[in-house]
């Protein structure tokens, strides 16, 4: 496989990398925090072929990338009261919520009852979700177990020649991954510290 390199900054990017995921393709680009490795969230086979070129665990969900805070109510079943309160203040941003996952969402996302979910605050990916016109699989675009990466060209090093596209959209700002809050717990459960540190989430827990 030739793994497109695509310029963010080109017109026609968008509309390439949008076609190849509705296609079932592999595209990394990136985010507010590292760059990511996405699918169609819809395409059980395309989410899949991420769990095989990173080296993923099958029983490790693959949080979704959603363009607004209306896409909640087809990806979950429920919004609790604290997840619209963290979603409001920290969204778009570097905070991942897991929440009940509605029926639409394939078993490849989360073989669990619950999904992650995410708004990225980053231009270029919330520009791709909605040219695919569905949430996007993404996973950080690395190997498993090791470090995030923060620029096309270290992930073409990684997966050049196993994804269809790389997005060059210069180096993610965040460079750590999304602090991951469980909202199906009560009290609600912070899985993983991240882009947002503690002492800022306590307040809405």
């Amino acid at each position: 496989m030739k793994t497109l390199f695509l310029r963010g900054s080109e017109p026609k990017t968008i509309s390439i990398a949008a076609n190849l995921l509705r296609r079932g393709e592999l595209v990394a680009f990136p985010t507010d925090t590292v760059y990511g490795l996405g699918a169609h969230a819809y395409l059980p086979e395309a989410v899949e072929r991420i769990y095989a070129v990173k080296g993923r665990r099958e029983d490790k969900g693959i949080p979704l990338l959603l363009a607004d805070a209306e896409s909640l109510a087809e990806v979950a079943t429920e919004v609790p009261p604290v997840a619209r309160r963290l979603a409001a203040a920290f969204w778009p941003g570097g905070l991942t919520l897991v929440l009940p996952k509605s029926p639409v969402v394939p078993a490849a996302v989360s073989r669990e009852p619950t999904v992650a979910v995410r708004i990225p605050d980053h231009p270029l990916v919330l520009a791709l979700i909605r040219a695919v016109g569905a949430p996007l699989a993404t996973s950080s675009a690395n190997r498993s177990g090791e470090p995030s990466l923060t620029t096309a060209q270290a992930v073409q090093a990684v997966f050049d020649g196993r994804i269809a596209a790389i997005i060059d959209g210069g180096r993610s700002p965040g460079g750590v991954p999304s602090t991951i809050v469980d909202c199906t717990a009560w009290p609600p459960a912070i899985l993983r510290l991240g882009a947002i540190p503690e002492e800022e989430l306590e307040p809405y827990l």
